[in-house]
């Protein structure tokens, strides 16, 4: 069984850091549904931004099972390690260091996967983490800043050798962003290369590519994304497959239905009514998107303004959807 530091999780499979989707609301439903471990929204290291209210609400920990881990991002080891102490102090059981966002603005403040270019930062900002906290380290990476500088593997060593305990790999470089398909063999030859557990992430979709992906690259575990969105399930999906080598039962409409309900209290609850509002209807596509008359479903759900309309919304789609025609494949 796959542990981080004294915590031994329940599977090998893991809810990828997103903006704006790994929310407290979201690593709360996707650890229900299965997830091992989840990492929260990049949080900036920079703790005099963390009093505006969507870095507090980053900050905020979920009700969860497993330990909570926090993700920093920044490029100045200082500040990397105090905004490391800080979270230690509130309650984090373990740290995530970002090295693999792509997005432009973390890439303008030479933070993210801008660092790869930077082995010597790279080296300096784990260094000074790891010895600022007493709590497990990790760090997510992209295999290199662009194809024809892949240094993966490089820095996985860099990693391993300044304490850091699991290391996540994205299977595109930075300037592959999330275009194209995800490549496995650097994330292969990082498994060949070091001795700390490493996490397959990029493009794993269903639970046959979760096999294919373990089978190909020799990693430890997986880190499921965009995948994770409209379908919090496939963590228990994969874990299924991956135990017996068959699929699970298919999720009924009535479950459908209650997930999507308790997923809206849930962001109703944690932001409030407006914003817990508009934040829905970002999940809510996800998930009704497979189903029959979704188009117009969602057309009107997304001019619905209250919590009470969305709810009594998502009921009265269910409640004219067949068992047939609503039926999720497993």
């Amino acid at each position: 069984m796959l542990t981080i530091g004294p915590y031994r999780l329940r599977n090998n499979l893991f809810l990828a850091p997103m903006v704006g989707v790994s929310d407290t609301p979201f690593r709360e439903l996707c650890s229900q549904y299965g997830a091992g471990l989840t990492v929260g929204e990049m949080l900036t290291c920079n703790k005099e931004l963390w009093n505006n209210k969507r870095n507090q609400r980053k900050r905020i920990q979920p009700d969860i099972d497993s330990p909570v881990v926090v993700q920093i991002a920044g490029s100045n080891p200082d500040m990397m390690a105090e905004a490391a102490r800080l979270n230690s102090e509130r309650g984090a059981d373990a740290i995530d260091i970002n090295m693999g966002c792509p997005a432009k603005k973390v890439l303008k403040k030479a933070a993210g996967s801008a660092l790869l270019r930077d082995e010597a930062l790279v080296r300096s900002i784990l260094e000074a983490v790891v010895a600022a906290i007493d709590i497990p380290v990790s760090l997510k990476i992209r295999t290199g800043w662009c194809p024809e500088s892949r240094n993966g593997v490089h820095i996985a060593e860099i990693a391993e050798d300044c304490g850091v305990q699991l290391l996540s790999v994205h299977g595109r470089t930075r300037a592959d962003r999330f275009k194209g398909e995800a490549e496995y063999d650097t994330i292969a030859a990082i498994k060949q290369a070091i001795t700390i557990p490493v996490i397959a992430n990029g493009d794993i979709d269903s639970p046959e590519k979760a096999a294919r992906v373990l089978a190909h690259t020799g990693a430890d575990g997986l880190m499921i994304g965009r995948a994770a969105q409209g379908r919090p399930w496939i963590f228990q999906e994969i874990e299924t497959f991956l135990a017996t080598g068959q699929q699970g039962p298919a999720l009924g409409l009535a479950e459908l239905r209650q997930l999507i309900q308790s997923h809206l209290r849930k962001l109703h609850d944690f932001y409030g009514e407006k914003v817990g509002v508009w934040n829905a209807r970002k999940h809510v596509i996800g998930y009704l998107k497979p189903l029959a008359g979704s188009r117009e479903a969602l057309a009107e759900f997304n001019r619905i303004e209250s919590a009470a309309g969305q709810l009594a919304h998502i009921q009265s789609y269910f409640d004219n959807l067949t068992n047939d025609e609503g039926a999720i494949a497993a």
